[in-house]
């Protein structure tokens, strides 16, 4: 299995499970062989982190981002209804 394979095994178990979140915050090169199921060379556990972090972050930003996109939505239509009724 690729590294990018095993990041993103990692990061979807990691976004179903809040214990699992937890595990890799407080100590993710632990957390990450324990997932994997391998002890990752020292050489690669360094970039398996990096990109774990990596893809959690982009996830986590484009929740963020989905949830402002729906809250503006709301926001124009209010006001344009408000318009309507001044109209």
């Amino acid at each position: 299995m690729e590294i990018i394979e095993k990041i993103e095994a990692i990061v979807k178990k990691a976004e179903s499970d809040p214990d699992i979140l937890k595990k890799l915050k407080e100590d993710p090169a632990k957390a990450i062989e324990e997932l994997s199921g391998i002890d990752i060379p020292e050489d690669k556990i360094n970039e398996v982190i990096a990109g774990v972090k990596a893809k959690l972050a982009i996830d986590s930003a484009g929740d963020k981002v989905e949830g402002l996109g729906e809250k503006l939505e709301d926001a124009a239509k209010g006001a344009i209804d408000g318009i309507k009724k001044l109209l």
